[in-house]
């Protein structure tokens, strides 16, 4: 027990530590929200894209996870959305809030929490699929999180398929994700002087974007976006991962596989969302709140489906 917490927490506290850095480096006035917002939008336009280029440029073939995960997840992704766009609309009557609402509820921090999670409980050899299940997820996180951003923002007429493509094709992430793409189809590996730096600049997308998201952070205004808050903490910690367990349990998933439905559908809403929701006409506000209580409140969901999974012997 000690261990699987010790899990969790060693993943997720370092980000209510970036959080609280950047909350309290304002109210001390080291700097202000204005130098947050600039910063925001460098994590976005820049730092992102690479990382997103990093994690899909070092993905190996030796990482590929078996065909039945690939569907599971790509098939539970995609019901997912769908369901969301259905149900959402009539419970929420804001536009930009609706985008916000159902990238939340589908796009986990995977990138950031996949890899330290699956190795912690499983050991590097077996967390090899996380790799490779970057490079699948996320570049389906990031397609999904353009088009609904675009169609339900501030100025949205409805679906505009030419803008939807266009917006796909300046968006930082899927830049660095097609770029990832090709290199790694192609075989082609960075020299030593670029290397260090790709590596570098991606590490610093975590601390940088949770600091700035700390740093803009309005406690008084949690109280209006409560209800919202509260379903979204409810639904993506507890009872969307719940199911997908169920059900990747029911198809014949089993340890790290059968883990890595939690990781997808589990973990706390992908730091992304935040400086996309900003810059792409959302309730940035309401996306911040949910990036950051999901982060706190997966401290404690995480070590307890982590916990009950070995409990129960599905992981080992």
């Amino acid at each position: 027990m000690l261990e699987s917490f010790s899990v969790a927490f060693n993943a997720v506290f370092p980000f209510v530590i970036y959080l609280g850095v950047g909350y309290f480096a304002v109210r001390a006035r080291l700097t202000d929200e204005a130098f947050m917002d600039k910063l925001n939008r460098f994590v976005f336009k820049l730092l992102f894209s690479v990382l997103m280029f990093k994690n899909v440029y070092t993905a190996t073939v030796e990482s590929i996870p078996t065909v039945k995960l690939i569907i599971a997840s790509v098939v539970g992704i995609l019901v997912l959305i769908a369901l969301l766009l259905i149900a959402v609309p009539r419970v929420s009557k804001l536009n930009n809030r609706r985008g916000v609402i159902i990238q939340a509820l589908f796009r986990g921090n995977f990138i950031l929490y996949g890899i330290p999670l699956v190795t912690h409980v499983f050991g590097e050899e077996r967390a090899a699929i996380t790799g490779f299940m970057t490079l699948i997820v996320v570049s389906l996180f990031n397609i999904a999180a353009v088009i609904i951003l675009e169609s339900y923002n501030e100025q949205s007429k409805g679906i505009r398929i030419g803008r939807i493509f266009l917006n796909l094709a300046k968006n930082p992430l899927m830049q660095g994700c097609i770029a990832g793409l090709i290199f790694f189809a192609l075989g082609i590996k960075l020299p030593k002087f670029l290397d260090i730096p790709v590596n570098a600049l991606g590490n610093l997308v975590t601390p940088i974007s949770m600091i700035t998201l700390g740093g803009t952070l309005k406690f008084k205004a949690f109280g209006k976006n409560r209800n919202a808050i509260l379903s979204v903490n409810a639904l993506r910690l507890v009872m969307i991962p719940l199911i997908m367990l169920v059900a990747g349990y029911l198809i014949g998933l089993k340890d790290a596989e059968l883990y890595m439905m939690l990781v997808i559908f589990g973990t706390p809403v992908a730091v992304a969302s935040y400086p996309m929701a900003v810059n792409m006409g959302g309730d940035g506000e309401l996306a911040g709140q949910i990036v950051f209580t999901t982060t706190v409140v997966s401290l404690f969901t995480i070590f307890a489906f982590t916990f009950a999974l070995a409990h129960l012997g599905l992981i080992a």
